[in-house]
């Protein structure tokens, strides 16, 4: 089997039934290449090429939370004392 970060297949597992990259997830994990969303069906070449695309999808549903964050902070000795 490819592979993939247990993270990831955690995630996409965890979404309603209804969501793409579960449905990606649940063939990695049967170990089909075919996966059947919103009435098409898709073939997929390997199960590498699955867990490529849900890595995509993680980083993709994910990447607000990874952004860096600043912060700025404003000091003043006016008024002290």
């Amino acid at each position: 089997m490819a592979a993939l970060d247990p993270a990831i297949l955690a995630w996409a597992l965890s979404l309603p039934s209804s969501n793409r990259w579960r449905g990606l997830a649940e063939a990695f994990a049967g170990g089909t290449t075919r996966v059947s969303f919103e009435g098409r069906s898709i073939e997929y070449r390997s199960l590498a090429e699955i867990s490529t695309a849900l890595a995509a999808g993680y980083a993709a549903e994910n990447s607000s939370a990874r952004r860096p964050t600043t912060t700025f902070a404003r000091f003043s000795r006016e008024g002290a004392g």
